[in-house]
């Protein structure tokens, strides 16, 4: 028996990557894959990098995480805000150069030899772009076109931050949700609620049979709002409102 627990977008938030593993030494699985994102966003970037270096596991190149070494945009449909390039200065400012040219050796894409045969092909939008946004209601067609010439393999990416899975051949693509930042996305942009919990999933391979399990994991709030609100990131007030709580 194999099975790979799948982490995907904890954007600095070691809160809820600790509640994951935690979840994992009660639940193990032989390997770990991260989807990308892991840095940007949060109060503990540094965390979560010596976390990652902990784990040894592969890491993938999210958008997010790209953007925060660079400053470049690259999406064509996302733009970055002035309060978002003020969390970026103060991450980087967190980050040491070693801690930088860890985050900049994460991988385009990861594949993974599961048993018998099957491979499992791991990236953060698609395989070509860490842009691309995969969703239940995308067309066929279009979701085709992103994973359709990786036809044969499981596939699995994060940058949406939504569990779910879709059919392709005869295997399928999945997203495991996100460690650090789950949340409705059908809110109104302007009074987005934070979920009070962590995702991931974990994929099994036994004598020729595939199993895919969705975690969903409960995170101390209290803790990841003082841990917030202590931290020094800009913003932090208004992001901590996000999950219902606010400082006194």
């Amino acid at each position: 028996m194999q099975s790979i627990a799948i982490i995907s977008d904890i954007h600095g938030n070691c809160t809820a990557l600790d509640a994951v593993l935690s979840d994992l030494a009660s639940n193990p699985a032989e390997g770990v894959v991260c989807l990308g994102d892991a840095i940007q966003g949060g109060p503990q970037p540094t965390q979560v990098v010596q976390r990652l270096r902990q784990l040894g596991c592969p890491v993938v190149m999210g958008n997010a995480d790209a953007w925060m070494l660079t400053g470049h945009e690259t999406s064509p449909t996302e733009t970055t805000t002035e309060k978002q390039k003020q969390v970026r200065d103060w991450q980087l400012a967190q980050l040491s150069q070693a801690d930088k040219d860890f985050i900049a050796a994460f991988k385009p894409t990861v594949e993974v030899a599961l048993e018998g045969g099957v491979n499992l092909l791991c990236f953060h939008g698609s395989p070509t772009s860490f842009d691309d946004i995969i969703l239940p209601e995308t067309p066929e067609e279009e979701f085709v076109g992103f994973l359709g010439a990786w036809r044969g393999r499981v596939m699995t990416g994060g940058h949406t931050h939504l569990q779910q899975i879709r059919r392709l051949g005869d295997y399928f693509f999945f997203n495991p949700g996100s460690v650090g930042v789950t949340y409705d996305r059908h809110q109104p942009e302007e009074n987005v609620q934070l979920d009070h919990w962590a995702e991931y999933a974990v994929l099994t391979s036994h004598e020729g049979r595939l199993s895919l399990e969705f975690r969903r994991v409960p995170v101390d709030v209290d803790k990841r709002v003082e841990t917030l609100i202590a931290s020094g990131r800009p913003y932090a007030d208004s992001y901590a409102a996000q999950y219902g709580v606010r400082d006194s």
